[in-house]
């Protein structure tokens, strides 16, 4: 998979279904999962630039970052796609009340639907009690997540089999075990995605 242009398109805060986020009937997958997991991390290694932005400090994600993305693979002919960075669950910089106003916005994002939701978590800390309520919050959407096991590389091979497993009992699924710094699982994710928003998209 190839991405051909990718841009910033907004920052949506909670209110209505997300005020801000575009509804021109293109694929939105959204990542979702605790601060710090990676997600921004991910999608920069997605995109092969970089497109979001990190900080080592967890938190600093607070709105629905919206990023539109053009990209070949996955079948003939290019196609158009946003990918949405949720801000992190479990911590908020500001305390509880900007912990409300975090889960504000998730909640109002999913209302509408997302096609895909990847749910984010650090392979290295499987089973933590945030990422199975995330998880349950979710299934009462409606929506069942990918599970993506983040920072596969920190772990030794042992470690990574063990943990895996751990994850795959708690969530009752596999997770996909991804690494931004090396690339690992980053082409069996695109070609999840693929999968997912090209299928819908031809539905509408």
């Amino acid at each position: 998979m190839k991405v051909i242009a990718a841009e910033f398109v907004t920052s949506a805060a909670a209110g209505g279904s997300a005020t801000g986020v575009p509804r021109d009937g293109l694929g939105q997958v959204a990542m979702a999962g605790r601060s710090n997991v990676g997600k921004s991390t991910l999608i920069n290694a997605l995109c092969r630039r970089p497109l979001a932005r990190t900080s080592a400090a967890a938190g600093k994600t607070r709105l629905a970052n919206v990023f539109r993305l053009t990209v070949e693979g996955g079948g003939p002919g290019r196609w158009d796609m946003y990918l949405v960075d949720l801000p992190g669950y479990g911590y908020a910089r500001g305390g509880s009340g900007s912990a409300k106003e975090l889960q504000a916005v998730g909640e109002a994002y999913m209302a509408s639907g997302p096609d895909m939701v990847c749910l984010l978590v650090d392979s290295r800390h499987p089973g933590l009690e945030a990422d199975i309520q995330a998880y349950r919050w979710l299934a009462t959407l409606g929506i069942e997540p990918m599970v993506v096991a983040t920072k596969i590389d920190k772990l030794t091979r042992a470690d990574r089999t063990k943990n895996l497993r751990e994850l795959e009992r708690v969530f009752g699924t596999a997770a996909l075990p991804v690494s931004a710094e090396r690339g690992e699982g980053l082409d069996e994710l695109w070609t999840r995605i693929a999968r997912t928003v090209r299928v819908t998209k031809d539905r509408r």
